[in-house]
């Protein structure tokens, strides 16, 4: 079952239509209204058929604890089949319903919408940290005398732990004072209080298709693969290209730091005694498959393969600090259904992943401060500006009372108030975590850049360097992924453009990333030839729009294609040599902004451009005539 709850104002509706599955309801039934309610909007899906009744009262004891939470009597009990693309049967759904309805009208006004009917609907959203909760009930199976071959879904006792630590929230501001998250005025921190509803109410499901998912289709960067588990998609050879190119750079990023790469299994032995621990301390769920009757599991991070890798080395005190990074292509997280949406959250993705070892603790946190640094530093050279996301400082209270000053330098560096998770102990493997958080158009928050202090995984998995004494110690590992996964990156660009277009600002991706940097549109076929000589002077990926079709309309695909830089040349431009350029970073809707150069000077502007940044080439054929269509 997927489970929404919204706390509100008030919620009302009316029956305008029955469906051929519709129940059989009176009059009185054909409208309704709750005011101060807790609404349960829910879908009852196919899953559920194994045990609706654990079903039903696993959403039962849900909506009591909402209930209780947000201090409310009244309850309506709504049928949203858009929650779920794999429904049950109305005969279940309809069951389900009247047996949540039944066990909560003892202890709440219940309204219950008939199931099977159009309806208009109002809700008035409240508006606060716990007003907006998502929620994913799986059922136990029932067995009714058989013996039902179910497959446990593995859930590490770090993710347990998760659902049940007490968080302690603050806001921690430049100057370096702690304030208590309900006492800190957000009002001039408008991402920042999205962030933080975010993160204390933990809704990560979205309830309609943000932005992103309409444009990477429609400049066909990737889409969704439905001969695949949900989470995993398809690649055409644009969003090919920038995904390469972001890798690339990142890897790149990640060496001049001093980071070696390497290349470790995808797969590993669920029942490997260290890695068997590491799994339990880990807030992740995995995918487990059988392979010559072991029990295997997919990697969800790069940690396993470069912690047993590091376990064989013969590491000296002057190796240290000592990075690896490997870009995991892919690694796999069996995030919930629910959350899964286009590139913001899936189930296979590319993770630049790096772990340094260092002496001790101060060493450790020298090197965080680096690692800090270096993420802000990548994220603007990919197009992410500090202004786009907001910090997240996750550590226990000892580590913050003996590390005040550095603590404060973090939000020193991006001068502004970030948010700070406190714990009194110790829940997981690190110490010290940060997140850069990117807020999208739809005010979910997704974490990229993180940097974390692991105290405990030296010792699981008996690393060792050797000291000046000779002895053998134990490093303190670093955990950084310098730009977060690498689609993340896409679905922030595309999500950043999507407002900026709102926003009434031309819409693009950094020009090293375009798939195409420079159009060039002859007029007639008799400028083609000039036009092809401008591509071949140009270094860059320069395409030709040879179709069959209006100067116009190649202007306007141009423009829907994002590309950078549009030629058109004609008669003028071969006679004189020189080209007319719109440039779209200088441009406003509906005002071009066109600049007259010479190829040269054009071909020295993307140069200056896309300096020091990863090249490719073209990713479809030169000429448009020759490309297919994706979508």
């Amino acid at each position: 079952m997927q489970l929404l709850l919204i706390h509100s104002d008030y919620i009302e509706y009316e029956v305008k239509k029955s469906t051929p599955v519709a129940e059989q309801i009176e009059n009185s039934f054909k409208k309704g209204r709750l005011d101060e309610a807790l609404t349960a909007f829910m879908a009852v899906e196919s899953t559920d058929e194994a045990n609706p009744r654990d079903v039903a009262e696993k959403a039962v004891t849900e909506i009591k604890k909402t209930a209780s939470q947000v201090n409310t009597d009244n309850v309506m009990l709504y049928p949203y089949a858009h929650l779920s693309s794999d429904l049950s049967s109305p005969k279940v759904a309809v069951s389900v319903m009247k047996d949540i309805e039944n066990s909560l009208i003892d202890s709440f006004n219940v309204k219950r919408a008939p199931f099977g009917w159009y309806k208009s609907f109002k809700i008035s959203c409240k508006g606060h940290p716990l007003s907006e909760l998502s929620r994913t009930i799986n059922p136990e199976s029932e067995s009714c005398g058989e013996v039902v071959d179910t497959e446990e879904e593995v859930v590490s006792e770090a993710l347990k732990a998760e659902s049940t630590a007490k968080s302690y929230w603050k806001v921690l501001t430049p100057d370096g004072v702690l304030h208590d998250v309900d006492d800190f005025n957000l009002n001039d921190h408008e991402n920042l209080a999205t962030f933080v509803d975010h993160e204390i109410s933990k809704s990560r499901a979205v309830e309609k298709v943000p932005p992103h998912v309409e444009l990477m289709r429609r400049l066909e960067i990737a889409d969704y693969e439905p001969g695949s588990d949900s989470g995993n998609m398809r690649y055409y050879p644009k969003g090919r290209l920038i995904k390469s190119l972001l890798e690339r750079y990142v890897l790149d990023s990640s060496a001049r730091e001093g980071a070696m790469e390497v290349e470790t299994p995808l797969m590993y032995d669920m029942n490997h005694p260290t890695l068997k621990k590491y799994l339990d301390r880990f807030p992740a769920r995995q995918y487990s498959i059988e392979s010559d009757k072991r029990q295997m599991f997919l990697r969800f991070a790069a940690c396993f393969g470069q912690f047993l890798m590091s376990h064989d080395m013969t590491i000296s005190h002057h190796n240290l600090p000592m990075k690896m990074v490997e870009l995991t292509r892919y690694s796999f997280r069996k995030e919930q259904r629910g959350e899964l949406v286009g590139l913001r959250r899936l189930r296979a993705f590319t993770m630049p992943d790096m772990h340094t070892m260092c002496e001790d603790m101060d060493q450790a946190v020298e090197q965080f401060g680096r690692q800090y640094q270096m993420s802000i530093d990548v994220l603007k050279d990919v197009g992410i500006d500090v202004s786009d996301y907001e910090v997240a400082i996750r550590l226990t209270r000892d580590f913050y009372e003996e590390n005040k000053e550095f603590i404060t330098a973090l939000a020193k560096k991006v001068n502004k108030p970030v948010l700070v998770e406190m714990w009194e102990k110790r829940f997981f493997y690190f110490v010290l975590k940060f997140e850069f958080n990117f807020v999208d158009a739809l005010k979910k928050a997704s974490a990229l850049s993180t940097v974390q202090i692991d105290v405990e995984n030296a010792e699981r998995y008996d690393i060792k360097y050797i000291d000046q004494a000779g002895e053998a110690k134990r490093p303190v590992v670093l955990h950084c992924s310098p730009s977060g996964a690498i689609e993340r990156c896409i679905y922030s660009l595309l999500e950043k453009a999507s407002m900026k277009a709102e926003g009434g600002e031309v819409p693009m991706l950094p020009v090293w990333l375009s798939p195409t940097q420079v159009r060039i549109i002859p007029i007639a076929e008799r400028h083609m030839e000039f036009a092809e000589k401008i591509a071949s002077r140009l270094q860059c990926r320069a395409d030709i729009d040879d179709r069959e079709e209006t100067v116009g309309k190649k202007i306007r695909n141009a423009g829907q294609e994002w590309v950078p830089y549009v030629v058109v040349v004609g008669d003028r431009e071969t006679e004189s040599g020189n080209i007319n350029v719109t440039v779209r970073e200088e441009s406003r809707p509906k005002k071009p902004s066109r600049v007259e150069m010479s190829v040269d000077e054009l071909n020295s502007r993307i140069i200056a451009e896309t300096a020091g940044m990863p090249q490719g080439h073209l990713p479809l054929a030169q000429k448009l005539s020759m490309r297919p269509r994706f979508i």
